[in-house]
């Protein structure tokens, strides 16, 4: 597998290879698509867009604050090049309380994250894109895009909302597992590192890893059976959950493929098939119908 120096050297050698075999290319972010070019990209496309979905909050002190953005992105415009779709513009608003201790966090409210993405998708639909993929690049995210997707049942909409959620891949599992060598990875730990240094190896400070700690404070280990929004905090005071960092890119390329791969295949079985709109218009039918008795 070829290695690029960054995700610009991705997009370069793809656009090279599509001059040299005379075919027309189109942009599949966005934001770098002309009027006329994003009529085509919605009929090319099938209706479906992805939205790469990140946050801006501290990664330790050797990742950028973006790095789940970028992480997003690089797996999303990944996958567009190997099954067709739109992409959504930089995305960054999303849940991200538990970080507000540390600088560089934007916390946007509730009200309006939700509001945020809930237009979006609206104006996605008003402009041809009916089937609209979430991919969630910070897990802080996680349950408030879970809730969002159910609240799509809460009035009829034209479109549909499908969180992209990845599994196991031998194929690419059987390389990657050996090449982890961290025994606590999680936030800003070493598989983010590795995909920072596949994506953008300028923006990775290796010289200041191991200057902080990332490990489990366990704080809250004692409280039986419950959750609270203090839990991260509790556990990773410094928004930091792992031990192990040394940068290895070639780890960080077969995670982002691989979720490149899983997306493709989303991203090809929503254009060819329909299922989730009928269910989503039959499910609407019968709560709106009269109540009869039987």
């Amino acid at each position: 597998m070829i290695r690029p120096v960054s995700l610009l050297l991705l997009i370069l050698a793809s656009a090279a290879l599509s001059a040299q075999n005379n075919t027309p290319t189109l942009p599949c972010q966005m934001e770098e698509m002309t009027s006329p070019q994003f009529a085509e990209a919605v009929e090319l496309s099938g209706g479906v867009c992805v939205i790469p979905m990140g946050i801006m909050e501290k990664h330790s002190r050797h990742l950028p604050l973006g790095t789940d953005l970028y992480e997003a992105r690089a797996a999303v415009i990944s996958a567009a090049h190997k099954e067709y779709a739109v992409v959504f513009p930089p995305y960054y608003a999303g849940q991200i309380f538990e970080a507000k201790h540390q600088p560089g966090t934007i916390a946007y409210s509730n009200d309006l994250i939700w509001q945020m993405l809930e237009e979006s998708c609206s104006e996605l639909s008003r402009n041809g894109m009916k089937k609209i993929i979430l991919f969630n690049g910070h897990g802080g995210s996680t349950y408030f895009l879970q809730y969002f997707c159910q609240s799509q049942l809460a009035e009829r909409r034209d479109y549909v909302v499908v969180l992209f959620q990845p599994g196991a891949d031998p194929e690419y599992d059987r390389e990657i597992n050996p090449l982890k060598k961290a025994k606590l990875d999680g936030h800003a730990g070493e598989e983010e590192t590795a995909m920072m240094s596949y994506i953008r190896p300028d923006l990775v400070h290796p010289d200041v890893i191991g200057q902080e700690s990332g490990a489990d404070l366990r704080r809250l280990s004692q409280m039986p059976n419950a959750f609270t929004g203090i839990h991260w905090y509790a556990r990773y005071p410094n928004h930091f959950a792992g031990d192990f960092l040394e940068p290895n890119a070639r780890l960080g390329e077969l995670l982002i493929e691989k979720d490149a791969k899983q997306l493709a295949g989303l991203i090809r079985y929503l254009k060819n098939n329909n299922d989730i709109e009928q269910l989503q218009d039959e499910f609407f039918d019968r709560s709106e119908a009269p109540v009869k008795a039987k």
